[in-house]
């Protein structure tokens, strides 16, 4: 190998003072100190010059600096390439100590190249290997060095890092350092696009503790004119200077480019154009290796880039001896590069396409038979670029084996797809690739890390559309692998699919003899799909037949599956204890033997908690089963994902609204559309508590799309913005979203009878009954009988609801309806007994209360103080509504605040001269103020007409009016109503 070309640095130039920040941030002082910066600025403003001088003035106080670089893949990303790079770096520098570290750390062996799969191994499909202990490996290790000697960590260009490089950045800048350790990541501003995926980790990166960043802008004109001075080797005009100034709008790399054709007779006027210039005026032999370079999309060293052009030793180091001393390439341990990226773009974009084709086709060559960790990622790349099927297909599968190894799910996916789309394309055969592959084994694991990664919808139709495709003679085991495929796509979200008669086929097509573990698999996959259609007793039996096989015949999954079903079958049977110690302690079992099938067991041992109304047991299982998920890289798998929303839900319930946020808003923008959903609704449901309506529509918009493959995500934001547009006194809004959800759902459900209409009538009729006293006698009729009908079909909906009787919380809400409907009756001056009225809402509010629901049981106890007041029960209703008033203002809930404040503590209305409203006549004036007549009044607070008038009367004296109109104007002036 030959020894890398050195190149002068370019002198740093009008950077002191960022270069001081910097340092200083990084923890670069006269005291070593922890420190995490991220740096940002345009393409070539001068971020990796500032970062050179960094590193330069770290080494000379004695730190140890390494450097990691992302790489723009086009599409075959891999996974942690950054620190790849910057661990081999240190294992070459610090050899003792990083060996130390990995025998310390194992989980770290895949980055320094200790962890390579014999060939021909791999992954199972949809289990990728545990990124919690490697992140924590990872962390520790730089941890250690940096106690040893100060450690500078640099990861360049993350606007082209891969998933996995985004999670493990967040690990590191989440936990900080206490040892000397400086991590600075640079990326292009101008890069990131409204949809990119760095765009929104920045702004939460931006907001932990510790981490700062700086945008680097550009050079004033004085400092570029200072940079070109320095360069150039004869005195320019002042024209030509200022031309070059204002050309290169501050940006040091187009300063630098343009002032090394400055005073040339054909100055370029566009960047790209000159950039290629500057490859044009190279020799033959240093052209074609600036063309390998910009096909291949990063560094390379010596052996590949001389595989690849087919130069010879001496050739080959002649060129690229040509290209550095012309400021084309640069030189490093690692191999060569463009000096700047553009360089690269420039001369990949001047190809001609049987260029580019014949060079695709070389790298395809060299890279065959490399099994290291990312080769053949690379290799999938350029093999599809050069036409050739085949070698894509094969290097495909093994990039997306490779991926989902270190629990880069995403990526596997997308490797796998690409397998399969040139399958399906006739492109390629499988029976050609080396190793071989069979159809339904990439299709298995094509929907196995397509769920993974969340994209559950997308996994189904993978799996569908291979079912259309197999051929009539196809084996029963292979139609069944696919149907079994389906079914676990499809359990992840409401769908068309009838899972029940899939998983059904699939138990006739797989022989019970000889047992196998494709029977035990299947056999759990009924019992769970039976189980989920409530048929118990047939559950039982296929589950009892499961756990009867051979234990080394079913896999963690498999089993927890088998056991869950028991579980949830001897919860409704009755026995809630037994279930929740079985689950438990299975779930427990799974943690100890390091089994992933403990987020199923976890998160299932929520949905029993929740069931029971224990609602602090289910939060902490649904954020263990949610933790596990994450850590080992499958955060938006279903079961790791459904456990993050309901660990939001629950703790929106439990009045943790702060809490239930973080849930819903963390890591948001790297979820799929389903997941994110549902994380939408959790955050819609604080918002419509707190009337927060700033940003509404973008939250909703996340939500709404999934309606119809999701019914919690429907009745929960739907519930939401009932609730705001109602507060907001949108009636009509409120309305149209229950028809419309309603709608929906019964569409979805296939009835109009489901249990989230007993909900969704309880916020309607909520919205409804303060409001009657607004419209004319006409609109009011009309409401009062859609509120009838709202209390008959959530009546209907408890006696056929879709599966179950409601459980705690569902007998929560029917006790809410039940109140409304009374409440709707008395203010339309039915006939109502008081002490009913209260006895109603006070079931109301004892059972949100035993279920642990904060916010309704605060509600519903705001709307009881209404009518023990009515009822003459001041003292009662102001105690019901001071604690109403200070769960509210806990919760920052602002229109609960608002409907609960009148009535909390006061005890009369001052009126003019210091007359005071006794706090029956506060009752009359809200009353008259509704446009009720005396009639109404007396109805309403069960008292006479005649009393009615004498209360009216009084008060018109106490205010000094004439009349009922002039008596509302005076006290809204004087602030007498609420």
């Amino acid at each position: 190998m030959m020894t890398p070309v050195p190149i002068a640095a370019t002198p740093l130039v009008g950077r002191t003072r960022e270069l001081d920040e910097l340092a200083a941030l990084a923890g670069v002082r006269p005291e070593p100190a922890p420190g995490c910066v991220l740096l940002g600025g345009d393409a070539g403003i001068g971020k990796s010059r500032l970062l050179a001088a960094l590193g330069e003035r770290a080494t000379g106080q004695g730190w140890e600096v390494v450097v990691g670089h992302c790489l723009d893949l086009a599409g075959s990303p891999v996974p942690y390439l950054p620190f790849t790079e910057l661990a081999g770096r240190l294992a070459a520098s610090r050899p003792e100590a990083v060996a130390e570290l990995v025998g310390r750390y194992p989980s770290v062996r895949r980055l320094v190249g200790q962890d390579t799969d014999p060939v021909g191994a791999r992954p199972v499909a949809g289990e990728p290997a545990e990124r919690g202990l490697f992140f924590e490996g990872v962390h520790a290790t730089l941890s250690g060095l940096g106690a040893a000697v100060p450690l500078l960590v640099v990861v360049e260009d993350l606007h082209w890092a891969d998933q996995s490089t985004y999670d493990l950045m967040t690990f590191l800048l989440t936990r900080g350092f206490r040892a000397p350790v400086g991590l600075v990541g640079s990326y292009r501003s101008d890069d990131l696009h409204r949809r990119h995926p760095l765009r929104p980790l920045l702004a939460a990166w931006g907001r932990l503790p510790g981490v700062r960043r700086v945008e680097l802008g550009p050079l004033p004109d004085d400092d570029v004119r200072a940079l070109v001075g320095g360069l150039t080797g004869a005195p320019a005009s002042a024209a030509e200077l200022q031309a070059l100034v204002e050309r290169a709008e501050g940006n040091a790399f187009f300063a630098e480019e343009l002032a090394a054709t400055l005073g040339t007779s054909d100055t370029p006027r566009d960047l790209a154009d000159l950039l290629l210039l500057r490859v044009d005026q190279l020799d033959a032999d240093a052209r074609l290796v600036c063309r390998v370079l910009a096909v291949a999309g990063h560094r390379l060293g010596d052996d590949l880039l001389g595989r690849v052009s087919g130069l010879d030793a001496d050739r080959l180091e002649a060129a690229v001896r040509s290209a550095v001393d012309r400021n084309v390439l640069v030189a490093g341990r690692d191999g060569y590069g463009f000096r700047h990226s553009m360089l690269g773009e420039a001369v990949e974009a001047d190809l001609l396409p049987g260029e580019r084709a014949r060079l695709h086709d070389a790298f395809t060559d060299a890279l065959l038979g490399q099994r290291e960790r990312g080769a053949a990622a690379d290799l999938a790349r350029h093999a599809l670029a050069a036409g050739r099927s085949t070698e894509a297909l094969a290097a495909s599968v093994r990039a997306g084996d490779d991926a989902a190894a270190v629990g880069g799910p995403d990526e596997a996916a997308r490797h796998y797809a690409r397998a399969l789309d040139l399958v399906r394309a006739g492109r390629a055969d499988l029976r050609a690739a080396e190793p071989p592959v069979e159809l339904v084994d990439l299709v298995e694991r094509t929907v196995a890390a397509t769920t993974a990664a969340g994209m559950a919808r997308r996994a189904e139709t993978v799996a569908r559309e291979e079912l259309e495709r197999l051929p009539p003679g196809a084996a029963p085991t292979d139609r069944a692998r696919l149907l079994l495929a389906l079914v676990e796509a499809a359990e992840g979200y409401e769908t068309t699919t009838d899972e029940l008669a899939a998983a059904a086929e699939a138990e006739r097509l797989v022989p019970a003899e000889p047992p196998t573990t494709l029977r035990a698999r299947t056999v759990a996959t009924l019992a769970g799909v039976l189980a989920g259609e409530r048929q118990d007793d047939a559950a039982v039996r296929w589950a009892e037949e499961g756990l009867s096989m051979p234990p080394e015949l079913r896999s963690g999954e498999t089993t927890a599956l088998l056991q869950t079903v028991l579980a949830k079958i001897t919860e409704r049977r009755g026995d809630s204890a037994e279930s929740v110690r079985v689950l438990g302690e299975l779930a427990d079992a799974a943690r100890a033997a390091d089994d992933p099938a403990e987020v199923r067991l976890r998160h299932q041992l929520g949905a029993v908690l929740l069931e029971q109304g224990r609602l602090v047991e289910a939060l902490d299982a649904y954020r263990a089963a949610a933790s596990e998920s994450t850590r080992r890289g499958r955060p938006f798998a279903p079961y790791g994902a459904e456990a993050r929303v309901f660990a939001g839900l629950v703790a929106y319930q439990l009045g943790r609204w702060d809490e239930a946020l973080a849930l819903a808003r963390a890591d948001v923008e790297q979820a799929p559309s389903l997941p994110s959903a549902g994380l939408a609704a959790v955050e819609l449901l604080v918002r419509a508590g707190r009337g927060e309506r700033e940003g509404w529509a973008v939250v909703a918009g996340r939500a709404r799309p999934e309606w119809s493959a999701e019914g919690m995500v429907a009745v929960q934001s739907a519930g939401a913005a009932i609730d705001l547009h109602g507060d907001a006194g949108e009636l009509d809004e409120a309305l149209a979203v229950h028809d419309e959800v309603v709608a929906t759902l019964s569409a979805l459900w296939g009835t109009v009878a489901f249990q989230g209409r007993i909900r969704l009538a309880a916020l309607l009729l909520g919205q409804l009954a303060p409001r009657l006293g607004a419209f004319v006698p006409e609109r009011r009729e009309r409401l009062l009988d859609r509120a009838r009908s709202l209390v008959d079909e959530a009546e209907a909906a408890t006696e056929v609801g879709r599966h179950r009787v409601p459980g705690p919380e569902g007998q929560a809400w029917l006790a809410r309806v039940r109140a409304e409907g009374l409440r709707l009756g008395w203010l339309a001056g039915r006939p109502t007994e008081p002490d009913t009225l209260v006895e109603a809402w006070r079931r109301s509010v004892d059972a949100f209360t035993a279920y642990g629901q904060v916010f309704e049981a605060a509600r519903s106890g705001a709307r009881l103080a209404v009518v023990q007041r009515a009822a003459g029960d001041h003292a009662g209703a102001a105690r019901t509504a001071g604690q109403a008033l200070a769960v509210a203002r806990e919760l920052g809930a602002r229109p609960l605040v608002d409907e609960v404040r009148p009535l909390a503590g006061a005890s009369g209305s001052t009126g003019p001269g210091g007359d005071v409203l006794t706090p029956r006549e506060a009752e009359v004036l809200a009353l008259v103020a509704d446009g009720a007549s005396n009639g109404d009044i007396g109805l309403r607070l069960f008292i006479s007409t005649k009393t009615a008038s004498v209360h009216v009367s009084n008060i018109l004296a106490k205010l000094g009016a004439r009349s009922r109109t002039e008596a509302v104007a005076v006290a809204r002036r004087r602030g007498l109503l609420g």
